[in-house]
């Protein structure tokens, strides 16, 4: 097994299967808890993709448990999750244009600076509020990723494909660049020193870390989409652009299947531009 698919498993069954059905025993739980209490609970936070990556791993936990004669039979082959629901909690490049101009009007300083960071990197909303000055590198443009943190705290990141360290373009670095300068600012009129272990984010109030956020989409003409939208719109306009797929995923702390799972249908609309590309060059 490779060394990212052990640590795939081993997250999912901490962060996933554990939780929620640790405390079944395998003789006694059947498909209709197991499709209440998983399968169910997962869709309500997780992309179907995801949830098959979960399903898949539980399942070949139980196969194994058949193999040592532990129980009789798999009961839980034939569930199947519906893929065919597209991701729709993203927007287009046009729409993010004008998103980021609304959210520069009419959002403060921090909302702005964090959902234009979001958008450019893809990053999870605890890995951005996790950021410190010091992950961000101006001179080689890049930014690291090494916690995750909200209001419960500050944590490791969620898988080990998560730790990463991502390149940054002009047009981020030199609006980073401005917002220091503002935090600097602020903290001094809050009687606080500056520091480069600081935390990016903070509050125009009081000068402190922010450990949550919520997208203005009320105040905007754009369509409605979460926090974690902005992960899906910046996966989505690469996948448009034909960047390869283990790109995608070591940009977004993930695994090229799980890009795959996720965006799917993504990958299904370049693959017919492909078909009539292909026809359309032997026509000329």
């Amino acid at each position: 097994m490779e060394i990212t698919s052990k640590q795939q498993r081993e997250s999912a069954i901490r962060l996933q299967i554990k939780p929620l059905l640790g405390k079944y025993k395998l003789t006694a739980l059947d498909k209709t808890t197991y499709k209440r209490v998983f399968i169910n609970e997962l869709l309500k936070h997780y992309a179907p993709g995801s949830v098959q990556i979960f399903h898949r791993i539980y399942k070949t936990a139980i196969n194994a448990a058949v193999d040592d004669e532990i129980i009789l039979r798999n009961r839980f082959k034939k569930i199947t999750i519906e893929m065919d629901k597209k991701v729709d909690n993203f927007l287009t490049a046009e729409e993010l244009k004008k998103f980021l101009q609304d959210a520069k009007r009419l959002g403060t300083i921090t909302t702005y600076s964090l959902i234009l960071l979001l958008a450019y990197t893809g990053l999870r909303k605890g890995e951005a509020l996790g950021l410190k000055w010091e992950n961000i590198d101006f001179k080689n443009k890049t930014l690291t990723v090494e916690r995750t943190r909200d209001n419960h705290g500050v944590r490791t990141p969620k898988t080990k494909n998560s730790y990463r360290t991502i390149l940054i373009d002009d047009t981020l670095l030199t609006h980073l660049e401005s917002y220091k300068k503002w935090c600097k600012a602020t903290m001094l009129f809050f009687g606080k020193h500056f520091k480069n272990d600081d935390f990016v984010f903070i509050s125009y109030q009081t000068g402190k870390p922010i450990s949550t956020m919520n997208l203005i989409v009320k105040k905007t003409g754009c369509k409605r989409i979460t926090v974690h939208g902005l992960r899906h719109t910046h996966a989505t306009i690469l996948i448009g652009q034909r960047i390869p797929v283990k790109v995608i995923a070591n940009r977004l702390g993930n695994t090229p299947q799980m890009i795959l799972d996720i965006y799917g249908h993504s990958f299904k609309d370049l693959e017919e531009e492909s078909v009539q590309a292909f026809e359309q060059a032997l026509t000329l």
